[in-house]
């Protein structure tokens, strides 16, 4: 078993859709592990996505994850970080597949409702942002 990381963004808990997607990766296998409801500071924005600051996105990505509540959300099922990705679809919503969670539920590239970890070694240290090991349910 695996645990990654995915984070439902300011859009898709404004827009009433957070149940929408637990429910959605829990039907893709996903056992929910964690999960806590905040609203990012802008430090701690641009502490988790500091591999970003170089970035030209990186300004309006902090100010986005900002504008509201976020849901970050330990998950947990066999090769979970490469699931989640095929789950979420392509970052871009214009070409995520059919059926995915930011073809439902995102509006832009950069409104496109959920984060996840993109390898095992940075799922790790993203859950580790947001959760301490206590925060955790074991499984059983």
């Amino acid at each position: 078993m695996e645990t990654t990381l995915a984070i439902l963004k300011p859009d898709t808990v404004a827009a009433g859709n957070a149940g929408k997607v637990l429910a959605h990766l829990e039907s893709a296998g996903f056992t929910i592990r964690g999960l806590r409801v905040m609203h990012l500071t802008r430090a701690q924005a641009e502490a988790f996505y500091a591999v970003h600051r170089e970035r030209p996105f990186f300004a309006s990505l902090v100010q986005f994850m900002t504008e509201g509540p976020v849901v970050p959300v330990a998950l947990e099922r066999d090769n979970a970080v490469a699931h989640l990705r095929e789950v979420m679809g392509a970052t871009d919503v214009a070409k995520a597949a059919e059926g995915t969670v930011r073809k439902l539920y995102g509006t832009s590239i950069e409104r496109n409702a959920i984060h996840g970890s993109d390898s095992p070694d940075n799922a790790a240290k993203e859950l580790a942002f947001f959760f301490g090991h206590s925060d955790l349910i074991a499984a059983r």
